[in-house]
């Protein structure tokens, strides 16, 4: 007998499909990448690119858009504070990266984090862009004595963010990245709806960003929240271990 959740993944892969197959009529996606300008955001769109896919690099400021463009990047300019409707035209997919830090004061990060991404994931659903990834932060569905005082307040956004995504009707992945480095890819990682050993692993924006590349058109992802560290395991290999 098949799972309520199985039979929403399987809902939730015909309607993608469809709509991909609707606006392309070919395998590679449009993908909106929100916060592309940031750390995670920069990588993800080369390597969507690289992989065949056409990424839209959305960034807030015009002297970000040529770094992008000069590389063949479709960009859009849109500012999560205002409008981003305009953003999400022929989208076939979108990935939100953008993040205000641990550091950042607690008013910001309820802006970006917390009610830029609602906004973000509100405006999918409107706009009819059925597949979406947010990039959260271990820990972040967890009890919340496992927070660091200091950061409590980035967790409480990323998991309210992230709780609404849960609620709504989209093929949704919930990516939750451990600590974040900028060291070379690895290629290998640890991915899992739970990763009980979690204490000083990292995991590299490079390996992150081709996690999402990987798993952005994978059916087996939707409706999941997945831990990500590094690992022993290649990328393809573990997102194609997700069940």
């Amino acid at each position: 007998m098949y799972s309520e959740d199985f039979d929403k993944r399987n809902e939730l892969s015909v309607i993608f499909f469809v709509q991909v197959n609707i606006n392309k009529n070919k395998a590679e996606m449009n993908v909106l990448v929100i916060g592309a300008n940031g750390e995670i955001g920069t990588r993800l769109v080369r390597k969507l690119k690289e992989a065949g896919h056409e990424p839209k690099a959305m960034v807030r400021k015009e002297e970000q858009v040529n770094q992008f463009e000069s590389e063949g990047i479709e960009t859009v300019l849109a500012d999560l504070e205002e409008d981003i409707s305009h953003a999400y035209s022929g989208m076939d997919a979108v990935v939100f990266t953008a993040g205000s830090g641990g550091d950042t004061p607690k008013s910001k990060t309820k802006v970006i984090d917390r009610d830029g991404a609602i906004k973000a994931i509100d405006e999918a659903e409107e706009a009819g862009v059925n597949r979406f990834v947010i990039v959260s932060a271990l820990k972040a569905n967890r009890n919340e004595d496992s927070w660091p005082e200091a950061m409590q307040h980035y967790y409480e956004a990323k998991s309210a963010a992230d709780e609404h995504l849960r609620n709504t009707d989209l093929a949704y992945t919930v990516l939750m990245p451990g600590r974040l480095t900028n060291e070379p890819g690895t290629g290998k990682v640890e991915l899992s709806e739970h990763i009980e050993d979690i204490e000083s692993r990292t995991i590299t924006r490079d390996d992150v960003a081709a996690v999402i590349t990987e798993m952005i058109d994978n059916p087996a992802t939707f409706g999941k929240s997945l831990d990500l560290l590094q690992g022993e395991t290649s990328i393809k290999k573990a997102v194609s271990g997700i069940s």
